[in-house]
């Protein structure tokens, strides 16, 4: 728990605290025997087990594209399947891997790492020391949550390097200076985490010497979201950053320049900017109207300027994106000597690559894409130009191109194609708008058979996320294909405000006092299915997780007459007590200090575990969550949970998977159980009447 904070005058007796505490024995008792009725309810069946199966060798199907990661010669992929449910680091040569059947090299076995340890460890990546990736920082979980032991590894010798830098579980922060040296943010001791549970110092750790003994670059605040440390190795142009992480969306950060007995240079943006380095450059994303050397770049903007030239104090900047009313810019990726923008117009993205000549930019499209899908790029290292590209859709699997940009027409071609799961050809996807309440337009997918029809009988899920700048774009529905499209349903992904899908604007459209907004859209969304008899509130759920958990905590509360099912996954809920409750400190910026009376009086709105009325009838309810989560903590599903069942509300359940941190699942067979589970409870309630 989050300590530091004080408790409003106002707020009454919570009858479950105890439930905050992660393991405490009671609360943990609790959420086993919930979880065991749970299992008894929807999990016991024949048919649970053939959809369980069925979404299980999806997800394990070795067809799947192994996705590569470029370091030194070597081309490394994670992988698990059945045999390696914790997973294989692997790697091979690019000429292998554009075979049918890559010869691959392993380099760690998690699955047998764990059994010689007894820990179930989850791997959470590997940071390789550039230019010769001969070393690397392995990160392992010992529950799937997001604090992970780092242990350096020998990728020569395939081995642990006993002597190296080795740190223990924590929430810790690094990153590698050189082979000797590496900027580390971790649990120090005593006032070494900010109130939100992550580091607030950063320091060099030289080789050889204990931890003890690194020496301290720079401090956050105690009351700041972290510190932040990060390393630019590209050859010639390394240069590392130290700054605190303010909150979620503002930041100061500094270049360390002890080489130059400069100490710390300040980056001289906007706190809400986000930059990059590229070779000569400095990249800057703007998330509001900046006003800079007479002139006024606005938000969304993506500018360029040279780097050593802005830190001599230059403030002549090339605009290389601007938006527009219904595009944003989605992402950028770099290759040797091009920049590749995802441009994402009314959700639906190109791509586009650049390249500085003579002090221009010149501009020309990449790739192609179906409508209504999704087509992505980057660069595969910072040497080449060559580059990975990607198309996907809803009902089209992933297609994996390889390619080189030049001077002349680029051209790529196809290399890895992944499986269809379920035959796309009954189906059909489109995009709608609907109008919120307050008459802003709000685009949804719908993906559905082709011969639906139009008489509010189809189980339709309702999913969304609204939150924290991040879109919900076209993916492959590849398990949801079995467990859902194939039993009759329908699925619906809306992109209402609180993401990214039209920039910054549609997510502080969102923040704090405006929080409701959101929730109108997704209403709206579900309203406008109703009206066109897509489906009926007995046929509708709501589904999301995390900030999408508190989403549709808030369709259960403020809307139950739309709904005929809830599904509410590792969510927040107790907004009251968030800041309080495992990382919650740290999210703030998004949705206002309930510590402060002030902002308590618009928070509350959103509050779903204030806001049950037992007088209410509410739709059937399947809170999920995880033991091991450690980012927004199991306490919010289990009081929801527990409140709900003792005001003696029907057809409230409860399951905790104790492993897999905030995606509640460790690895495919437990991913794949959940996900049987939860088609099982919509399919009881939206489809069975």
């Amino acid at each position: 728990m989050v300590s530091g904070t004080s408790t409003p005058q106002s707020e009454p007796v919570d009858d479950f605290v105890w439930l905050e505490e992660i393991k405490g024995e009671v609360a943990v008792e609790w959420a086993v025997q919930q979880s065991k009725q749970t299992r008894r309810e929807f999990a016991e069946s024949d048919r649970f087990e053939q959809i369980r199966s069925d979404v299980f060798d999806c997800l394990n199907a070795t067809t799947q594209i192994p996705m590569v990661v470029k370091r030194g010669p070597h081309f490394y992929n994670f992988w698990q399947d059945e045999k390696n449910p914790r997973g294989l680091l692997r790697r091979t040569s690019f000429e292998s891997y554009r075979s049918d059947t890559p010869e691959w090299e392993t380099v760690l076995d998690v699955d047998a790492l764990g059994a010689a340890e007894n820990v179930p460890w989850v791997y959470h990546g590997i940071q390789a020391l550039a230019p010769d990736f001969q070393r690397g920082l392995v990160h392992l979980s010992p529950d799937g949550g997001d604090a992970s032991s780092v242990r350096e590894f020998d990728l020569t010798m395939l081995s642990f390097v006993e002597d190296g830098f080795n740190l223990p579980t924590a929430k810790s922060r690094l990153t590698w200076i050189d082979k000797d040296r590496l900027l580390v943010a971790t649990d120090f001791g005593p006032d070494s985490m900010t109130t939100s549970g992550y580091p607030r110092i950063a320091k060099i750790w030289q080789r050889g010497t204990p931890l003890e003994e690194a020496q301290t670059q720079f401090s956050a605040e105690p009351t700041d979201m972290s510190v932040m440390v990060f390393h630019d190795d590209t050859r010639g142009f390394e240069r590392s950053f130290v700054g605190r992480v303010i909150d979620f969306y503002h930041r100061e950060v500094f270049l360390l320049d002890n080489d130059n007995d400069n100490g710390l240079l300040q980056i001289d943006l906007p706190q809400d900017a986000r930059f990059s380095t590229w070779r000569e450059w400095l990249l800057i994303s703007l998330s509001s109207d900046w006003h800079v050397a007479g002139q006024t770049y606005p938000t969304g903007a993506l500018l360029v300027t040279d780097f050593r030239a802005f830190m001599a104090g230059e403030r002549q900047f090339k605009t290389l994106f601007s938006p527009a009313e219904t595009t944003t810019l989605d992402n950028y990726s770099m290759t040797r000597d091009y920049l590749i923008l995802s441009i994402m117009d009314d959700v639906v993205n190109r791509l586009e690559v650049l390249k500085p000549e003579g002090g221009l930019w010149t501009r020309q499209g990449l790739g192609d894409t179906p409508e209504l899908s999704k087509i992505s790029a980057s660069g595969i290292d910072d040497e080449t130009n060559e580059f990975f590209m990607t198309v996907t859709g809803f009902l089209q699997p992933t297609s994996l191109y390889y390619g080189v940009l030049g001077d002349e027409q680029t051209s790529s071609e196809i290399i890895k194609q992944a499986p269809s799961h379920f035959d796309a050809e009954h189906y059909q996807v489109a995009q709608h708008f609907v109008t919120s309440d307050d008459g802003t337009r709000v685009p949804y997918f719908m993906i559905s058979a082709k011969d639906i029809e139009l008489d509010g009988s189809n189980p339709t899920l309702l999913y969304g996320y609204g939150g924290f700048q991040i879109s919900l774009d076209p993916y492959y529905l590849g398990v949801t294909g079995p467990a859902w499209l194939e039993r009759g349903g329908v699925m619906v992904i809306a992109n209402i405000r609180g993401g990214g899908e039209y920039g910054p604007r549609w997510h502080q459209a969102a923040l704090k006092d405006k929080r409701l907004r959101a929730y109108e859209d997704f209403s709206s969304v579900a309203k406008d299915l109703i009206a066109r008899k897509i489906t009926s509130p007995a046929h509708l759920a709501a589904q999301g997780g995390s900030n999408g958990g508190l989403l549709v905590g808030n369709m259960l509360t403020r809307y139950p007459e739309l709904f005929g099912a809830i599904v509410c996954e590792v969510p927040l809920l107790d907004m009251q007590r968030y800041t309080r409750i495992s990382a919650g400190a740290s999210w703030i910026a998004e949705y206002g200090d309930p510590q402060k009376p002030e902002e308590w009086a618009f928070i509350q709105a959103f509050s779903p575990y204030q806001n049950i009325d037992p007088l209410k009838t509410y739709p059937p309810v399947l809170f999920t969550t995880a033991t091991s989560d450690d980012r927004v903590g199991p306490g919010h599903a289990r009081k929801m949970a527990a409140k709900m069942q003792q005001l003696g509300i029907e057809n409230v359940y409860f399951y905790e998977n104790t492993e897999g941190g905030h995606s509640a699942a460790a690895d495919k067979a437990q991913n794949a159980f959940k996900r049987a589970m939860v088609s099982e409870f919509l399919w009881k309630y939206l489809a069975e009447k």
